[in-house]
Order: structure tokens, then sequence, then C-alpha cells
């Protein structure tokens, strides 16, 4: 399996950007994707994850009201709709692949495959 994250940019607080994970390649039947995020100095943390079989969403806290995960069945893509976006949003965003869907997973020791991460830049 492999992901192709895009869609990240600079943006001044109170933006938006519209992050986009693409997966090729052989998957489960109830795969989750999920984005994750790293700023400089901190752990990886969760931002919102995407169960396939079914459609579930779950969001991180800080994230809910903002951001929206979405996906194009089409594509095999999962959409991050980030908007009202602050500078301690900064970070390099990562798309990650559970092949093991029976929840969605907060921890990154639970997604199998990574994209290459896209940085998103907040400025005040």
């Amino acid at each position: 399996v492999q992901l192709q994250a895009s869609g990240g940019g600079l943006v001044q607080t109170g933006g938006s950007l519209r992050l986009s994970c693409a997966a090729s390649g052989r998957t489960s039947s109830s795969f989750v994707m999920a984005w994750f995020r790293q700023a400089p100095g901190k752990e990886r943390e969760f931002v919102a994850g995407f169960r396939w079989s079914g459609g579930s969403t779950y969001y991180a806290d800080s994230m809910k009201g903002r951001f929206t995960i979405s996906r194009d069945n089409a594509k095999n893509t999962v959409n991050l709709q980030m908007n009202s976006l602050k500078p301690e949003d900064t970070a390099v965003y990562y798309c990650a692949l559970a092949l093991s869907g029976g929840a969605i997973y907060s921890h990154v020791r639970r997604y199998n495959y990574w994209g290459q991460g896209t940085q998103v830049t907040v400025s005040s």
C-alpha cells in the first residue's frame, strides 16, 4: 500500500486548507484512514480518522467543528478540510492507513502505512 498526501501550504490565521491522501495497492475490506500531525519538538498526534466500511468518523477534541474528514470512493482518497486555522495547527500532516478497521484508532502504532507528510503553516 502506498499513500500520497498533498495539499499543504501557507495560510493566514482563520484561513482554510484542504489536504488529500490517495491510497494505492491492496487494502483490507474495512480499513481505516487517518490524519496525524507533528509539530517541531512534539509527538505525532491524531487529528481525524475515517472508517472505510460504514463511513464513520472520529476527531481529536481540538479539531471538532473546524476540521472535516471525508472520502472520495472513486479515487480511494481521504480528504481533510481544515477551517478556522490557528498558528498552533502548524505542523507536518501525515496520512496513515490501518488494515484492521475494527475501530478508528488514535494511536500511531495501530497504523500500518504512512504517507510522506505535507507541511501546513499558519501565520499569525
